[in-house]
Order: structure tokens, then sequence, then C-alpha cells
């Protein structure tokens, strides 16, 4: 019954739209989840794929060294 009620408030409203403009190549769970996706790589030091370039994105290196590497 608790993972009935987990899945139900964890239910995105936006997902399809999320899906669509998600540049992320990495295959997860978190797809298209923008709020599980922010919280977990928030707590791994890091920064979601839609925070990179399309080239820096594939290297799948998500920390906040690569990313202002890129943005010099």
């Amino acid at each position: 019954m608790l993972c009935l009620v987990q899945e139900v408030l964890m239910a995105c409203d936006n997902f399809e739209k999320n899906l669509k403009m998600c540049s992320c190549t990495y295959p997860c769970e978190r797809k298209g989840k923008c709020c599980e996706c922010l919280h977990y790589h928030r707590k791994m030091r890091e920064l979601p794929a839609c925070y990179f370039s399309k080239e820096a994105e594939k290297t799948y290196d998500r920390s906040v060294e690569a990313y202002l590497k890129q943005k010099r």
C-alpha cells in the first residue's frame, strides 16, 4: 500500500513534456522526471544533463567542474 501511495505522489504531470525536452542520453529510470533527476544529481554533488552542451553531455561527467570547464 505504501508503495502505491508513493508512486501516486511521485507522478509527474509534465512527464511527456519533460521527456520531449530531456537531453540526457544516459538510460535511467529518471528520464523525463526532472524533480527526481535534480534530487539525484544534487545528492551526488552533480548537475543533470540538461545543464551541459551536447558534446559535454555525452561524456557523462556531470560534475560541477565539468560544467564550469565547458563554460570557459
